[in-house]
């Protein structure tokens, strides 16, 4: 299923009056052999993953300040506020951890750092 995705980098001859049909701009980027491109895909489906997540904890850490501040002493809702600072806090170490293992397991198995992590975001231009 996923090969035909893959392997349509090159134009291809349409049966009957479709003529060749060529691809659209950008799916060059994600050729190059069988599986390539959806390693890509999903490479760029993490990353976007992790920076949402880095998004969310922003808001979070945001909406518990200003329930902290709005606690006016009540300790339920200081509490409250510092268990949703905590949990962002947790997140925010587990999605760059994420990439800490992901540097590590790249070093011990593939004898580089990066070769996992490829700092290249493909996009179409």
């Amino acid at each position: 299923m996923f090969k035909s995705l893959i392997l349509i980098s090159k134009p291809v001859q349409a049966a009957g009056i479709f003529g060749q049909i060529k691809p659209p701009p950008g799916v060059d980027k994600y050729s190059g052999g069988q599986g390539a491109g959806l390693v890509k895909l999903l490479n760029n489906i993490l990353r976007l993953l992790i920076v949402g997540a880095g998004l969310f904890a922003l808001f979070n850490f945001i909406i518990a300040g200003y329930e902290f501040i709005t606690a006016g002493g009540d300790a339920q809702k200081i509490n409250q506020a510092w268990a949703k600072i905590w949990q962002s806090l947790l997140g925010l170490v587990v999605a760059a951890g994420s990439f800490t293992l992901a540097a590590v397991f790249g070093k011990l198995i593939f004898g580089r750092w990066d070769a996992i992590l490829t700092p290249t975001i493909y996009a179409p231009y």
